[in-house]
């Protein structure tokens, strides 16, 4: 955003609806590289992680919160006051106004963020046609350890405030990348192999063949997880090392794609774990 701040805003104006346009739409959001930011824990979570934030807007009320003092004592980015109204507006809330809300920086889907490390363990989520699914998963790669979140295909967008409210911020505390399809991620794959790194690549399928506790996962390990309603892509199952299960005992007939991510990745800990 090339465009000087203003100090206050407090109408309806061209600048608001750019704003107001990051929320619902995507195409906007991956031109201007920007997105909103909403909550208390996110907005915390993206400054923390060095999330290039563009501007902090405020309500302007009288006695914010002490978190609210203390990132307007030393903001990380110009402060723009908003009208309550348009701040609740863009805060997409019904019981009043938000106190801070932040314009940030996509993030970059340069494979060059994944850096080697010892956790060793990524997560791909194949075309997720839900926001809150793609949040859900990203919270649970960040709580379990894992290194990074890679969206593939045609999908929701990590960037959507419903993936950033169901991630509670997870989503800035990793590298999340949104990736074409299934051979960039292998290409990535490819390489660390060709350094002596052994990664496996482990489908999760209803209908694996595989128990997911008899699998491997001490190892470097990439984790699929297909798209919630059909699965993997012919091009991800081809690609994997082994397809997996998880073992249901009551009358579903599949796992939420989230859950069966947090599974796999809740096993792939708790087998590191044991081997010390």
């Amino acid at each position: 955003m090339n465009q000087k701040l203003p100090a206050r805003l407090a109408r309806r104006n061209a600048l608001f609806q750019q704003w107001q346009a990051l929320l619902t739409n995507r195409t906007k959001r991956t031109r201007t590289g920007e997105m909103l930011i909403q909550g208390v824990r996110p907005i915390s979570q993206a400054i923390a992680h060095g999330v290039e934030i563009r501007a902090l807007l405020c309500d302007g009320r009288d006695q914010p919160s002490r978190w609210a003092q203390d990132l307007l004592a030393h903001p990380p980015a110009p402060v723009v006051i908003v009208a309550p109204e348009l701040m609740a507006e863009l805060g997409e809330r019904e019981d009043g106004s938000p106190e801070l809300l932040a314009l940030a920086t996509v993030p970059s889907d340069d494979m060059q963020r994944l850096a080697p490390g010892s956790r060793r363990v990524l997560v791909a989520f194949d075309r997720p046609s839900g926001p809150g699914n793609i949040g859900s998963l990203a919270r649970s790669v960040d709580a379990l350890g894992a290194g990074g979140l890679l969206i593939t295909g045609r999908s929701a967008d990590p960037w959507d405030p419903a993936a950033i409210r169901a991630s509670t911020g997870s989503l800035f505390a990793m590298p999340v990348l949104r990736l074409p399809s299934h051979r960039d991620v292998m290409q990535w794959i490819e390489g660390r192999r060709v350094l002596g790194e052994g990664w496996t690549v482990v489908g999760l399928d209803e209908a694996g063949g595989h128990q997911l506790s008899d699998t491997d996962l001490t190892g470097p390990t990439l984790l699929v997880v297909g798209n919630e309603t059909i699965g993997m892509s012919a091009g991800w199952r081809e690609s994997c090392d082994v397809v997996a299960e998880i073992p249901m005992m009551g009358s579903a007939s599949s796992l939420n794609a989230a859950v069966a991510g947090s599974i796999a990745l809740y096993e792939t800990a708790r087998q590191r774990r044991a081997g010390g």
